[in-house]
């Protein structure tokens, strides 16, 4: 079992620092297949709400939305949540929104990364020529061009096009694989010279805890990211029937207990156990909810029961697919 964080004075606004420096939202929100024709509407409902952290990828096809909808915050204003009339506006700069991307699959080395941040800052102005996190997407290609790709984030965060760097779906020996090369960099270079793996993002909730990795990042200073802790809805009652699916009754029994959605108490797992959730939802209500996880708290005993101990994923897997 990894830590369990004391949730007491954690809201909306709390932040994590990084190795890089900057700070990052505790809470995330999602975007992954959120068609891009509602994108703006949908993030922009999140920012009313309080999110300052998106969650985006080339692969989404909705990182132009994603920046549409960040500028128009930025410049026209997000509705003041308070002001039922809706005519209240909030001014957002983009300073206060933390924005991450990730580099696809499918572009490996250095040439097609380095030619993929370009055009991701150069096809969308309301990034204001940077990203606040950019992740290689999946660790597919070979040693070479997974080294490849992190030297071209690495140039563009000397740059100042990417502030902080990371990686997603990485197992421990990919990790270990890149820490060896930042070693040597640093070596021969000084500090700093290689970069610094700042987050982790990963598949992870109460049935795939990944207790490994998550521990190898605590060790490391790398901030874990834990996307789909709502696991794609696979552990709700299917309506009209208000039964938990098999296996899921603890946590509609929590759910009861502190008056909560099941989204809200798996969110605030996530939260207690020292992650960075990333829960996405394209509903404002649900949106909204999701954002409402701070005015209860699950004890230490609850936090460890829920953790099923179990590896059952809910999308691909390139942690246990990727063998080169």
């Amino acid at each position: 079992m990894n830590r369990i964080h004391n949730m007491a004075k954690l809201t909306i606004d709390s932040k994590v620092k990084l190795a890089s420096g900057y700070e990052m939202p505790r809470l995330g929100f999602g975007v992954y297949k959120t068609p891009a024709d509602i994108c703006p509407a949908v993030v922009t409902t999140a920012l009313s709400v309080g999110y300052r952290h998106i969650d985006s990828a080339t692969a989404y096809r909705n990182e132009g939305a994603c920046a549409f909808a960040m500028q128009a915050a930025a410049t026209k204003g997000v509705p003041d949540p308070s002001d039922p009339t809706g005519a209240k506006r909030i001014v957002i700069p983009r300073s206060e929104i933390f924005f991450t991307s990730k580099l696809p699959p499918k572009f490996r080395g250095y040439e097609k990364t380095r030619d993929s941040i370009q055009k991701t800052l150069e096809r969308n102005p309301g990034l204001e020529g940077y990203m606040d996190l950019y992740l290689i997407h999946a660790p597919y290609g070979g040693k070479e061009n997974r080294l490849g790709q992190w030297r071209a984030m690495r140039d563009a965060w000397k740059e100042g096009k990417i502030r902080s760097l990371g990686v997603s779906n990485y197992s421990i020996a990919h990790m270990e694989e890149l820490r060896e090369w930042i070693e040597a960099e640093e070596k021969a270079h000084g500090p700093g010279a290689g970069g610094v793996i700042s987050v982790g993002q990963w598949e992870i909730h109460p049935w795939l805890p990944r207790h490994d990795i998550v521990t190898y990042c605590r060790q490391h200073n790398i901030i874990p990211q834990a996307y789909s802790p709502l696991l794609r809805g696979a552990r709700f009652a299917t309506p009209p029937s208000t039964e938990p699916p098999k296996g899921s009754e603890y946590l509609y029994e929590l759910a009861k207990k502190y008056s909560a959605t099941p989204a809200q108490v798996l969110i605030r797992w996530s939260l207690q156990m020292d992650l960075v959730p990333l829960p996405k939802s394209v509903t404002d209500a649900r949106i909204k909810e999701n954002a409402d996880v701070y005015g209860f708290e699950l004890t230490e005993e609850e936090v460890k029961k829920l953790d099923t101990g179990g590896y059952e994923p809910v999308g691909w897997d390139p942690v246990k697919d990727c063998h080169d």
